[in-house]
């Protein structure tokens, strides 16, 4: 009896493993990354150093301890929130490649908001810098929804030059009206204890920024996939004219999906300016908006998997520089790992012919 019941749930649990282990989405992601490392590996063989113990002090810097790690996960958080946002409008079809932009207005409304809230109490400070944060950030990116909306402006050329402006504007503002009196740099004024994200681990860096970006993780997942929004969302992206057709406002997917992606990037400058930095200063971003597409790209769109995909990643960028001062590998090649990890996915259509060629074999 024992024997004709595991044969009989012998067939269910191989497929339950080639729905998941054995899924060709994740095994060309897996084939991307190995490829990427392969060719990282040569590359720094041709530096004329050991590519094992490159990748050794790699992996050691990114997650080698505590500190490593909570290194790796505090870059992923606004990794993951930027990402999540780019691949909402990814989803309607909308390029939205100015989440730079929309994290540099969030992360200065926000400083401006907890400054101007000082002798509140964190439980209204924190939630005001988050909404305001949210607020702008939806509000630069829907400039470009209503550009594309009414007068069919490209959103990708608009979101692109809106980068421009909202950094400048507020390079202007650090140096101007909002500038620490007491400073020569771009930066205000520090802030109050009531205005800044605790730390969750001592010792580290790490704070509760963190748990923001699970929740907007399950958030997102949840719109996206259980809700009539997104599967307007969904649907829109997929033909908007099919979507026309069936009575779906494709103005109104283009708008509302710019709107969350603008959000969701300001309030990754939220997590910078009160979770980092503890102020706003000139160069908040190291290119998180941008680093943010090629990670929503990666997790193909999808919320969990842009989670993972940010803090894989935010590990490169840690570990790139221990690599680079314990071994002397130039950390421009983790920089070149991570690009062809996504140029590979990109053509992860050459993977799938590879593996049905060898099926049929």
């Amino acid at each position: 009896m024992n024997t004709k019941a595991l044969t009989d749930a012998s067939p269910s649990s191989r497929s339950l493993l080639r729905r998941t282990l054995l899924h060709p989405d994740l095994l060309e992601s897996l084939a991307a990354i190995l490829v990427a490392l392969l060719v990282g590996a040569v590359l720094i063989t041709i530096f004329g150093k050991d590519a094992l113990a490159a990748y050794r002090a790699l992996l050691d810097g990114a997650a080698g301890n505590l500190n490593s790690i909570a290194e790796t996960l505090l870059k992923a958080i606004p990794l993951t929130l930027a990402g999540i946002g780019v691949s909402v409008a990814f989803r309607a079809n909308v390029f939205n490649v100015g989440a730079e932009g929309q994290l540099y207005i969030g992360a200065m409304t926000s400083a401006w908001v907890g400054l101007l809230l000082a002798d509140q109490p964190w439980y209204v400070v924190l939630p005001a810098m988050m909404l305001a944060a949210m607020l702008t950030g939806a509000l630069w990116a829907g400039i470009a929804g209503i550009l594309k909306t009414t007068l069919g402006a490209s959103e990708l050329i608009n979101t692109i030059m809106l980068n421009y402006i909202a950094i400048f504007f507020v390079g202007y503002l650090l140096h101007g009206p909002l500038q620490d009196p007491t400073s020569p740099l771009g930066q205000t004024a520090r802030l109050g204890v009531e205005a800044r994200l605790p730390r969750i681990l001592e010792g580290t860096r790490l704070h509760a920024g963190i748990f923001i970006a699970i929740i907007v993780v399950v958030i997102t997942y949840v719109l996206l996939w259980r809700t009539v929004w997104g599967f307007q969302i969904r649907a829109s992206g997929h033909n908007p004219e099919a979507a026309h057709s069936a009575g779906i406002s494709t103005k109104w997917v283009i708008i509302s999906s710019l709107l969350v992606s603008g959000a969701l990037a300001g309030l990754a400058g939220f997590t910078e300016v009160a979770g980092v930095q503890r102020r706003m200063i000139e160069n908040i971003s190291p290119g998180y908006g941008y680093t943010a597409i090629v990670v929503a790209l990666l997790g193909r769109t999808n919320p969990p998997a842009v989670f993972i995909a940010a803090i894989l990643f935010a590990g490169l960028q840690v570990g790139a520089s221990t690599m680079e001062s314990a071994i002397g590998v130039p950390s421009a090649i983790a920089t070149i790992i991570q690009y062809l990890i996504v140029l590979l996915i990109i053509g992860r259509g050459t993977f799938r012919l590879l593996y049905n060629w060898r099926q049929r074999r």
